[in-house]
């Protein structure tokens, strides 16, 4: 009902900005003569469109907002007080999925209790009847917008100013949201992680040696909650991979923008940022079945021992998915150094490489900066080609041929499988995730 609803909404806001634009050249006259407008009929027409739209679709929001508590109130209200007394938050919530169940047609495993039923029928009655008083009121105020809307245009009428003011709106709304996901992901890791803290010491976590969550049923934290084992595998998985991805990207950035044929780099860029596309899913596939084996194999060749998965394989790995972002904001950056100051230093002798040492990459450093930035961030941030490759060895070591563990799996570690998310072992995935959202932001 809601697509179908949204279909025809947007359906009369396309007619009611035809009918906006209409009525605007009319009263300009005869053609597309809008000088005795205000505004041009472009911006007539999207003021009506704006009217169909916005109040409809802000009554589409609320009441779907709404309908969901109005329907599980009239479940409990079918439902003996005798048995939702008894009821707990997780059972209310079972009773709830088990009538929806009913109510929809597919049923349920078992045979449904009497109650049961009858809040089921009581459940898909008012469903009904809301989605046809849904659709109705929100058509209507559509309507009711664009007649508004339609009646206020003269050729006084300042529509630009209020669409640009709409504009502006908008633009800000698009804004906040960034900033209120960021805020919703801190606090609800905040919270969590408080609740963490309530079994185990924040002094514990942060500078512990030892991780053994030691996964209990009891709902106490038993085992060892040290950070530090997860965060340094975290910082030697990222090292390598920086090490592997910065030097090779900054340098296919320098050959593509400063040596590389126009022919060479149209199809050797776009071929490089494929790799940018492929799932990292294949990276850590790749990884545990031809990386992994050929360093265990080429370090017994030279009498080192390299376990299949470990840091280096990881990392190495890791590296090579990155290349791509590291490669093409560099080239991008260097490329917008100005020819001119290319021109002045061969002009006063410099050679090309010179050029290129002493002027370009100076002048492209913050852009190349914040390419390193966001190479440091992708790694750190990187799961499953360490689920696959490194090993999951939470231990505290500096050898990188070893298995060891990162602080992102780990989070999938204590989050997946059953688990009580009230206890210890799964709310500690929540100070993990806390964690790395400082480290990376700092």
């Amino acid at each position: 009902m809601n697509l179908l609803l949204i279909g025809v909404l947007l359906a009369l806001v396309a007619i009611a900005y035809q009918l906006g634009l209409r009525k605007s050249r009319h009263l300009a006259g005869k053609g597309s003569n809008s000088a005795t407008l205000h505004s041009r009929p472009g911006y007539y027409g999207a003021l009506v469109g704006l009217w169909c739209g916005i109040p409809a679709f802000l009554i589409l929001i609320i009441w779907n907002l709404v309908e969901p508590s109005i329907l599980n109130h009239i479940i409990f209200n079918n439902v003996p007080a005798s048995v939702t007394a008894t009821l707990d938050e997780a059972a209310r919530s079972v009773l709830v999925d088990r009538v929806q169940a009913i109510a929809s047609g597919f049923g349920v495993s078992d045979h449904p209790a009497a109650y049961e039923l009858a809040a089921a029928q009581q459940y898909a009655k008012f469903q009904t009847i809301g989605s046809f008083a849904k659709f109705a009121v929100v058509v209507c105020a559509a309507l009711l917008g664009l007649v508004w809307a339609k009646k206020k245009i003269s050729q006084e009428y300042r529509a630009r100013n209020q669409v640009e003011r709409a504009i502006n709106v908008g633009l800000i709304l698009c804004s906040g949201v960034a900033i209120l996901t960021t805020i919703g992901i801190v606090m609800s890791m905040f919270g969590e992680a408080m609740h963490f803290f309530h079994f185990v010491s924040p002094i514990d976590f942060f500078f512990g040696t030892e991780w053994n969550p030691g996964f209990s049923t009891s709902g106490n934290a038993e085992g060892s909650y040290g950070l530090l084992p997860l965060l340094w595998g975290t910082l030697m998985v990222s090292g390598i991979a920086l090490l592997v991805a910065v030097p090779v990207g900054l340098m296919i950035a320098i050959y593509l923008a400063e040596y590389a044929s126009p022919w060479l780099r149209s199809w050797a860029k776009p071929t490089i940022e494929v790799l940018a596309g492929i799932p990292t899913i294949v990276y850590g596939v790749f990884a545990m079945m031809i990386i992994g084996p050929f360093f265990k194999a080429a370090g017994a060749y030279v009498g080192i021992e390299i376990n299949a998965t470990s840091a280096l394989t990881a990392g190495f790995v890791m590296g090579i998915m990155i290349i791509p972002f590291v490669s093409s904001l560099s080239d991008d950056i260097i490329t917008q150094v100005p020819r001119a100051l290319r021109d002045g230093s061969l002009g006063l002798g410099a050679t090309k490489s010179e050029t290129i040492r002493q002027v370009v990459l100076p002048a492209a450093l913050p852009g190349i900066t914040g390419a390193f930035l966001l190479a440091v961030s992708r790694a750190v941030g990187e799961t499953m080609i360490v689920v696959l490759a490194a090993g999951n060895s939470p231990l505290l070591h500096a050898n990188p041929f070893e298995a060891v563990s990162t602080v992102t799996v780990t989070i999938v570690k204590q989050l997946t499988g059953d688990t009580d998310f009230a206890s210890p072992q799964a709310l500690v995935a929540f100070a993990l995730g806390l964690t790395l959202f400082v480290i990376t932001l700092g």
